[in-house]
């Protein structure tokens, strides 16, 4: 282990960080590859992958990228989003085209069959699917709506005039002295940009 943090007070885990690959997966019973290299990559090693283990490979995502050793997607199972992209974006684009696939959609509709042994290697070659993305997220929403885990914040822009792109940047409403101490500041809301004739923040000049 190189360094770490915990979280263990606060989520119940730990998080370490480890100085090689082979170390980081070493008896681990779930495995995640997801970096931002953009070129055909292995990061995981077949001879890494102990059987039974699930891979999420969410990293290649993108024509000429991958992550993982071309042997591990041999050695086991592999779960995809939408065959067609995953052929051209996933770690699958380093295999044949008749290499088979099991989309997730049929194991959720009770068509294809998941896991079938306990030392199965399954693998999930994800590259993104919108729907997907967005009924997670909806699931995700009704799990902790109304817990202390959510809070609604307001992400959606509502300009008084939807063709002016600037209309947020040059609009400026002052900030109570109660929430500054200084009843001179004054913040660009929409750019996040603060403005003041204020000695608190001298370094962003006048506004």
């Amino acid at each position: 282990m190189g360094h770490g943090g915990s979280c263990a007070g606060t989520y119940g885990f730990d998080i370490q960080v480890c100085p090689s690959g082979q170390e980081a997966v070493r008896g681990a019973d779930i495995i995640t590859t997801c970096t931002a290299d953009k070129t055909h990559a292995i990061l995981l090693y077949s001879a890494d992958v102990s059987p039974g283990v699930r891979i999420n490979a969410p990293g290649g995502d993108c024509p000429g990228k991958t992550e993982l050793d071309p042997e591990i997607l041999r050695r086991g199972t592999v779960f995809v989003e939408s065959e067609p992209q995953t052929r051209i974006e996933g770690e699958i684009q380093a295999l044949p085209g008749t290499f088979p696939v099991t989309p997730l959609w049929k194991v959720l509709a009770g068509e294809a069959e998941g896991r079938t042994a306990e030392n199965e290697i399954t693998v999930f070659d994800s590259v993104g699917f919108a729907i997907e993305d967005y009924s997670a997220l909806l699931y995700l929403y009704e799990s902790v709506s109304g817990g202390p885990l959510c809070e609604e914040i307001d992400l959606v822009a509502d300009p008084d005039d939807p063709k002016d792109l600037f209309g947020f940047a040059l609009a400026a409403s002052p900030v109570s002295q109660a929430a500054t101490g200084d009843p001179a500041v004054t913040v660009r809301q929409a750019s996040g940009l603060a403005c003041a004739g204020s000695p608190m923040w001298p370094h962003l000049g006048e506004c």
